[in-house]
């Protein structure tokens, strides 16, 4: 590994634990809203930290909306979760391995991320946990690709669990991000096939991605259609506001998503 790895390394290591110890110091299960929203700006420090011990240079277009609005975006990797988290305070929806993983679960589930399991028939009850937050003013974000991409492209979005922003009649607002090396698409940043997380966390750790580009779409605002039109609307807007190689493939899926390997 080169020496700038080691380096991060080094950092990321010392950042976990302050992670650790922000969560055992403030992570209560019913405390005051005060309380809660500082808990809430130490998790958008946490992940504006980590985004810069790994070299990341975000450049951002838009403004995320303000009040209860289901953020969705293209998925690209692991990283996607404290670029978008660093930006704004938001919840995120997570498959329930994460929730099995040392440090990492505990403080995912301490940050108030949702877990879904695959094939566990959880589809109305995550809705209804989703429609509740956004009702009560909180922004949640999932990745309706329910997959990793290469990031040249976007894949086709799974339209049902944007139910639970027809339920709360909420805002919808697409998010199109994108890694890049020089001008071309970053090929490190992806996090896709058979890859293990340690491992390709060891490649970005090495690597230098050159800049992060995230658009903020303008907001979809109820009332919307069904949950298909919601969902292509969604998917059309991000493929516009990515560059001309985002040309992803036909078609909108029924189902939950099959949850994005480390978590969204």
């Amino acid at each position: 590994m080169r020496f700038i790895g080691v380096w991060r390394a080094g950092g990321l290591s010392l950042h976990l634990l302050a992670g650790a110890l922000l969560t055992a110091l403030f992570h209560r299960p019913r405390g005051s809203d005060g309380k809660r929203r500082v808990k809430q700006h130490l998790v958008m420090w946490w992940h504006r930290r980590l985004c810069r011990v790994l070299g990341l240079d975000l450049q951002i277009q838009g403004t995320p909306a303000m009040g209860g609005v289901l953020l969705v975006a293209n998925h690209v990797s692991w990283l996607d979760i404290p670029v978008l988290g660093s930006l704004c305070r938001t919840d995120f929806l997570s498959k329930a391995e994460v929730r099995q993983w040392p440090l990492v679960g505990w403080m995912a589930a301490a940050a108030g991320t949702t877990f879904i399991r695959r094939g566990g028939h959880q589809a109305s009850v995550i809705r209804g946990q989703l429609a509740s937050r956004l009702t009560g003013g909180g922004r949640v974000t999932l990745f309706p690709e329910g997959t990793t991409t290469e990031g040249a492209g976007v894949g086709p979005f799974y339209p049902r669990l944007f139910a639970a922003a027809l339920d709360a009649n909420a805002q919808v607002q697409p998010v199109a991000i994108r890694y890049f090396s020089g001008e071309t698409i970053d090929p490190v940043a992806p996090f896709v096939g058979d890859e293990s997380f340690g491992r390709h966390l060891l490649r970005v750790l090495g690597h230098r991605i050159d800049r992060v580009e995230v658009v903020y779409c303008p907001p979809l605002q109820p009332p919307h259609g069904d949950r298909r039109q919601l969902a292509e609307a969604a998917r059309n807007a991000i493929v516009g506001a990515l560059p001309p190689a985002a040309r992803g493939r036909q078609g909108e899926p029924e189902g939950v998503p099959h949850l994005a390997r480390q978590g969204a």
